[in-house]
């Protein structure tokens, strides 16, 4: 059985024996860090590819059902929540106080590789009330561009275009 993780609308299920967690519902992010420092962002879900030693930080954005209503650029706010969710990421190894929460982080921190995810799900049509937000092609260049320090392979995924050997995205409602 697949490890199943529910952003929204959206079921990921990832293999077994990989580690992941919904970050943004982490406690030390909640009740910690974001409130501390007073709206510091979080990507949705962390990932760790034990074969690879990889750690998958996946923001998911999905304008099938709800338009864009945030005045700001969206791989700019894509940007702030990796860079915010990395400094989380370090700050809980040491201070997060549940243990499953500051053993990820820990296992995080181990990791030797580092891929940033846009997960953006848009609709098939487009219309005035429904647009489309971004060309997917587009996103992948300027999040790659943006974040090049940090993962200069930044790539933009949709339930049809995840690699399978990956983890495996579908609709609720399918």
């Amino acid at each position: 059985m697949a490890q199943q993780i529910i952003e929204g609308e959206l079921i990921f299920e990832f293999p077994d024996n990989w580690l992941v967690s919904k970050y943004d519902d982490w406690t030390f992010y909640r009740k910690h860090f974001q409130k501390q420092l007073q709206g510091q962002k979080a990507v949705d879900i962390i990932a760790i590819e034990p074969k690879n030693q990889c750690l998958w930080m996946i923001e998911v954005k999905d304008y099938r059902a709800n338009r864009r209503t945030k005045p700001c650029d969206l791989i700019n706010e894509v940007v702030v929540k990796i860079i915010d969710s990395l400094s989380g990421l370090w700050a809980a190894k040491i201070n997060a106080t549940i243990p499953a929460e500051r053993e990820l982080a820990i296992a995080a921190a181990k990791c030797k590789q580092l891929r940033v995810i846009l997960h953006l799900e848009q609709p098939q049509k487009y219309s005035k009330l429904f647009p489309k937000v971004i060309d997917p092609a587009n996103a992948s260049v300027r999040l790659r561009k943006s974040i090049r320090a940090i993962d200069p392979h930044a790539k933009v995924y949709n339930q049809y275009n995840t690699p399978k050997h990956l983890w495996h995205v579908r609709s609720k409602l399918h």
